[in-house]
C-alpha cells in the first residue's frame, strides 16, 4: 500500500475533530434529553391513562423504538459511507437527527390528540434513529482516519467527549427545568424547551460538515481499490456475520451500552418513580459525572495510546463487575445522604460507562478494515445497542416490577460487563494498526499485536 497522497493540514484535522464532537454531542444530547424525559415526565404527557409502573415501561419502550431503527440506519448509511464517502453521509445523518430532535419539542400531547401523540413520538424516534445509527460510527471512522499514529486514542476521545457534552447539556437543561419550574409548568410546556434548544447545535454542526474535507484514507483506498472492493465477497452482510472482529466489537459495545442504558436511562426513572427519590439526585449526579468525564475520557484515550486498547478495557470491565452490587445497594438506599448516593452514581457511571466509551470508537475503528470499516463499525455498535440500550431499560423495568426489588439492575450490569470483559480478552491488540489495510484485525494473520508493520497512513502534513 502506498503512502497517502491526499494530505490534510492540521486545520483539516481540527475541523474533523470538532465536526465529530458536535455530531456526537447532538446525538447524545438527544439520547439524554429523551431518556430523562421518558423517565421523569413523558409517562404523564404521552401515557397518562396507565399506572405509574406501566407508563414508565411504555415510555422506555418508545425509547427502544428508536434503537430498532438505528440498526437499519447503520446498515443503509454505513454501506453508503463505504461506497460514496464519509462526509456526504455525515451531512445526511446530522440533518435527520437534528430536525427530529427539534420537532419532538412541538409535538401535541395525549390530552390534545389522544393516541396520535405517542404515535407521532414513535415516528420521530424512528426517523431520528435511522440517522443516529450511523452518526457516531461515521464520526469515529472519519476522525480515526484523520488522526496521526500515536495520537489516535487521545484525538478520538474528542468524539467520546461529545457524548459527555451532549449528556451534560441535556442533564443541565433538565436540572434547570426542575429548579425553575413547578410540576404543573413542566408538564404543561416546560418539557418542550430542551428539545427546541437543540436546534442551535444542529445548525452549527450542519454548517461545519458542509465545509469538511473527505477522509484521506477513504480517498486513497477508494481510488486504488475501487474495482476490488466492488467485487470482494467480504463486503457482503453474510461475510460480516462470519467475521470474528465483528462479534468481538459487538461484545465490547454490548457491555458499555448495556451499562449506559441501565444507569443513564432506567436508574433515573426507577429512583424517582418507584423509590420516590428527589428528581435532582439522579440528574445532578449524572451532570457532575459528565463534568468529571472531561478529565477521565481524554486521560484514558491518552493511556490507550501508551499501553494499548486491551488492558484498559479489561481493567474497566473488571472494576464494573466488582462495583455493581455495592454501588447499587447504596444508590437505592434512601437512608444514605444524597451526597453519598450521588457519589455512588458518579463512580459506577465513570467506570462502567464513560471509561469504556472513551476507548470504544478508536478500538472499533482499528479493528475493521478500510473496505467496510463504516458499515461494520456502525452495525456492530447498533447490534449491541439494540438489545442492551434499546431493550435493556424495558427489561429492567419488567424484572424490577415482577420482583419488587432493585437487584435485577445489578445482575444485568454484571452480565453486560462480563460480556465486555470476555470480548476484551479475546480481541487482538489493535493500537496504531494500519487503517488502510483492507481486512479486519482478527482475520489479519500478518498483524502482530501492538505493531504497525506498514507505517502510519494518516495524512496530517
Amino acid at each position: 500500500m502506498t503512502q497517502v497522497k491526499n494530505e490534510r493540514s492540521t486545520s483539516d484535522l481540527v475541523k474533523a475533530a470538532v465536526s465529530g464532537w458536535l455530531g456526537t454531542a447532538l446525538e447524545f444530547m438527544d439520547f439524554q434529553l429523551y431518556s430523562l424525559g421518558a423517565a421523569l415526565v413523558f409517562h404523564e404527557i404521552f401515557f397518562p391513562e396507565q399506572s405509574a409502573a406501566m407508563a414508565l415501561i411504555l415510555a422506555m419502550g418508545t425509547y427502544g423504538a428508536g434503537y430498532i431503527a438505528r440498526i437499519v440506519g447503520a446498515f443503509f448509511f454505513g454501506k453508503m459511507g463505504d461506497r460514496i464517502g464519509r462526509k456526504k453521509v455525515l451531512f445526511i445523518t446530522i440533518t435527520m437527527m437534528g430536525i427530529c430532535t427539534t420537532l419532538i419539542g412541538v409535538l401535541p400531547t395525549y390530552a390534545q390528540i389522544g393516541i396520535f401523540a405517542p404515535v407521532l413520538l414513535v415516528t420521530l424516534r424512528i426517523i431520528q434513529g435511522l440517522g443516529a445509527g450511523a452518526e457516531i460510527s461515521g464520526a469515529g471512522t472519519m476522525l480515526a482516519e484523520y488522526a496521526p499514529k500515536g495520537k489516535r486514542g487521545i484525538i478520538s476521545s474528542l468524539v467520546a467527549m461529545g457524548t459527555n457534552c451532549g449528556t451534560l447539556s441535556a442533564t443541565a437543561i433538565w436540572a434547570a427545568m426542575f429548579f425553575f419550574l413547578d410540576r404543573e409548568e413542566l408538564v404543561a410546556w416546560g418539557w418542550r424547551i430542551p428539545f427546541l434548544a437543540s436546534v442551535v447545535v444542529m445548525i452549527f454542526a450542519i454548517w461545519l460538515r458542509m465545509n469538511l474535507k473527505e477522509s484521506p484514507v477513504f480517498e486513497q483506498v477508494n481510488g486504488e481499490e475501487a474495482t476490488a472492493q466492488a467485487a470482494d465477497p467480504e463486503t457482503t452482510l453474510g461475510a460480516m456475520f462470519k467475521s470474528k472482529s465483528f462479534w468481538l466489537a459487538t461484545g465490547l459495545r454490548f457491555g458499555q451500552a448495556g451499562n449506559s442504558g441501565l444507569i443513564q436511562t432506567f436508574l433515573a426513572g426507577y429512583l424517582v418513580q418507584t423509590l420516590l427519590f428527589n428528581k435532582s439526585i439522579p440528574t445532578d449526579a449524572l451532570m457532575i459525572s459528565s463534568i468529571l468525564g472531561f478529565i477521565s475520557i481524554p486521560l484514558l484515550g491518552w493511556l490507550s495510546d501508551k499501553i494499548g486498547r486491551r488492558l484498559p478495557y479489561i481493567v474497566l470491565n473488571i472494576s464494573a463487575i466488582i462495583l455493581a452490587y455495592p454501588m447499587l445497594s447504596i444508590i437505592v438506599d434512601n437512608s444514605y445522604s444524597p451526597g453519598v448516593i450521588m457519589t455512588s452514581i458518579i463512580i459506577i457511571h465513570n467506570f462502567a460507562v464513560l471509561g469504556l466509551f472513551a476507548l470504544e470508537n478508536i478500538t472499533m475503528a482499528e479493528m475493521f478494515g478500510s473496505r467496510n470499516r463504516f458499515t461494520r463499525m456502525a452495525i456492530s455498535k447498533e447490534a449491541g445497542g439494540l438489545v442492551a440500550v434499546g431493550f435493556g431499560p424495558l427489561l429492567a423495568g419488567i424484572f424490577c416490577n415482577m420482583t419488587g426489588s432493585w437487584w435485577p439492575i445489578a445482575v444485568m450490569m454484571v452480565v453486560y460487563s462480563v460480556i465486555g470483559l470476555i470480548s476484551a480478552i479475546l480481541m487482538p491488540e489493535v493500537c496504531d494498526r494500519d487503517l488502510s489495510t483492507l481486512g479486519d484485525a482478527a482475520e489479519d494473520k500478518a498483524h502482530v499485536p501492538g505493531v504497525n508493520p506498514r507505517g502510519n497512513h494518516s495524512a496530517i502534513s
